[in-house]
């Protein structure tokens, strides 16, 4: 199964908008569909820091997957270690 996620940034003084496809397993995703999303996003984030060397001011603003569901929150506790799932 497929989910779309767009990612809204902000790195070296610029806001800018990441967006693409995700392969996550139908089982887990039907179970948990924000943590799947969460996970797979945070991974992506993590990519893209290194991909653009991302700057110190470096930050996520919004987590969208499936065009209406927001899991910034989340996103930001994965991030910063701070969910206990």
């Amino acid at each position: 199964m497929h989910i779309t996620i767009k990612v809204y940034l902000y790195a070296k003084e610029t806001n800018f908008l990441q967006s693409g496809s995700f392969s996550v397993l139908a089982s887990i995703f039907n179970k948990e569909p924000d943590w799947t999303a969460a996970v797979a996003a945070y991974e992506w984030i993590q990519q893209i820091k290194i991909n653009f060397a991302a700057s110190e001011d470096f930050r996520v603003n919004q987590v969208i997957y499936n065009d209406d569901n927001d899991i910034t929150e989340l996103v930001n506790k994965l991030s910063s270690n701070q969910y206990k799932k």
